[in-house]
């Protein structure tokens, strides 16, 4: 997991159109609609970027999360059981985890 940078934070939302408005007006930035193989939701552009998504019950959608861009998630996601973590939801292009005290975040692979 060298180099991991932090490239997404995910904020689950009851209302989501609530939500929007309200990252959009904080951040002075639209969230649109993401594309094919982006998941569901909204976020702001590339980069650094910041999503809402309507809340469900999966792994991700109780809190807000943070994504780490990694290069290889099959490396990245034994790093994190190396170092005493856990993976709640394996993935391809995104994982979810725990970090050794239990807290959520998320690996997505960097294009």
């Amino acid at each position: 997991m060298t180099h991991a940078k932090l490239s997404l934070v995910e904020f689950p939302a009851d209302d989501p159109e609530r939500a929007r408005r309200f990252w959009s007006g904080l951040l002075d930035a639209e969230l649109e609609p993401r594309g094919p193989g982006e998941g569901e939701g909204w976020q702001t552009g590339a980069g650094e970027s910041v999503g809402v998504h309507a809340r469900g019950r999966g792994p991700g959608d109780t809190f807000s999360l943070p994504y780490f861009a990694v290069a290889d998630m099959d490396a990245s996601v034994s790093r994190v059981e190396e170092l005493g973590g856990s993976v709640v939801h394996p993935g391809g292009r995104w994982s979810i985890c725990k970090d050794s005290e239990g807290n959520p975040f998320g690996l997505a692979v960097s294009d």
